[in-house]
């Protein structure tokens, strides 16, 4: 939003320059906090696991927190609701690298058809066909057509008195809508680039990602540095909801691929958290670590491949669209295709709170980590962070050290 922003004011420039200052400090302190973590030793005394625990436990509160505040933005009828719900629980049962693309495309295909009440003409003529002889079979065309007769019999039946203008006033309990079509100000409509050059930016990243998700399905082809460009590419291209919604994706893309451990990976997450800036730079961590895991790719290269990455396909879309969106805006399919992509984006949140629950805890016994629910406690924690954000308004930096004096607090109890 701030790089759009500044680009329809200022330029390209001016946009890069905002996006740069927006995110380079949060990255770069990412890329130090890599640093640190590369350097733990294996084995930990039991009193840092015990705070890395209390840090895991009320990051996943606040990442069950931005799940629930993002369903609440992107549920706005049955159906959506439906696909926030298969989001999450399609995303609890499998796993797979070619598996949330398609649940993405499944979720903006099946808002389409809806919207457009594909099925429910389909269902009205089936039962046109099933009607009684001798019924008047158009109550079974579409039953919200015989609602919208009734209420107009209604009403003829007790017409209501005409408004007069005096009661027409902002400060009237009584309101009237008036549909008036929706028309932009020459001053304030987006000029970036034609639709033509937007389509064209657009069509030269998808033959790029086409290209990369070729070349790394490809089995010669063993460089570290490249699959994880190309694992991050594919993150960042099919991320939709913002920052949360990262979180499974990478986890799929770098833990699972071994290049980072669990323990590396929930100590970032945690911490990160507290950092200014966009959860995106999480890939600038992760790419750090998984580069020093590998002899031939420095760390510092790791993080330049995880921050260009994981920001390119976002950044470029959003230039295309640019040029695109006056045109599109105006045709249905294209915002009921968002919107059913934006719901199941939103369940892969909650997702990312059963799985990241599931590994939470972690000692010298679970270095891979085990389920927060082994002790009580963890459970406080989880929900001390998502009640404090929720109802009283705790920064969620605020929430992580909690969590971490929390566990500090349980360590003394119990291990001490």
């Amino acid at each position: 939003m701030l790089y759009s922003i500044n680009i329809i004011h200022s330029g390209y420039i001016a946009g890069l320059l905002s996006f740069f200052i927006w995110s380079l400090p949060a990255a770069i302190a990412a890329y130090g906090l890599s640093l640190g973590v590369a350097n733990i030793d294996n084995e930990l005394p039991a009193s840092v696991y015990a705070l890395l625990t209390g840090l895991n436990a009320a990051t996943v509160g606040i990442i069950a927190l931005a799940a629930v505040q993002l369903s609440q933005k992107a549920i706005t009828d049955k159906l959506t609701r439906l696909l926030v719900f298969l989001g999450g629980t399609a995303g609890i049962l499998y796993n797979a690298l070619w598996y949330f693309p398609v649940l993405l495309v499944v979720a903006g295909a099946s808002t389409i058809v809806w919207d457009h009440r594909w099925i429910h003409r389909l269902v009205g003529s089936i039962s046109r066909r099933k009607a009684p002889a001798g019924e008047d079979s158009e109550a079974y065309a579409n039953p919200m057509e015989s609602v919208e007769l009734s209420s107009e019999a209604r009403l003829r039946r007790n017409p209501q008195p005409a408004l007069q203008s005096d009661q027409i006033s902002a400060g009237n309990s009584t309101s009237v809508e008036v549909h008036e079509e929706r028309t932009v100000p020459a001053v304030r409509e987006i000029r970036v680039l034609t639709w033509r050059s937007g389509a064209m930016v657009i069509a030269g990243f998808f033959v790029s990602f086409i290209v990369f998700m070729a070349l790394r399905g490809a089995a010669d082809i063993e460089q570290r540095g490249f699959k994880l460009f190309a694992n991050l590419y594919l993150a960042g291209t099919i991320i939709f909801g913002g920052g949360p919604v990262v979180i499974p994706l990478l986890r799929e893309y770098v833990v699972v691929e071994g290049w980072v451990s669990t323990r590396d990976f929930l100590l970032g997450l945690a911490i990160i958290q507290a950092f200014p800036g966009p959860n995106f730079n999480f890939a600038v961590y992760l790419g750090s670590l998984a580069a020093a895991s590998s002899p031939d790719l420095p760390s510092a290269a790791g993080a330049v491949i995880g921050y260009i990455a994981i920001f390119a396909p976002g950044l470029i879309l959003q230039t295309g669209f640019m040029g695109l969106w006056k045109t599109l805006r105006g045709h249905r399919s294209v915002t009921s295709c968002l919107r059913g992509v934006n719901a199941l984006a939103v369940g892969l949140v909650f997702t990312a709170v059963y799985r990241l629950w599931e590994i939470g805890y972690i000692d010298e016994g679970y270095q891979g980590g085990s389920s927060l629910g082994r002790d009580p406690w963890w459970v406080v924690i989880t929900a001390t962070s998502f009640v404090g954000g929720m109802w009283f308004k705790v920064p969620a930096a605020a929430a992580i050290v909690l969590g971490g004096v929390m566990g500090m607090i349980w360590y003394g109890v119990v291990k001490a």
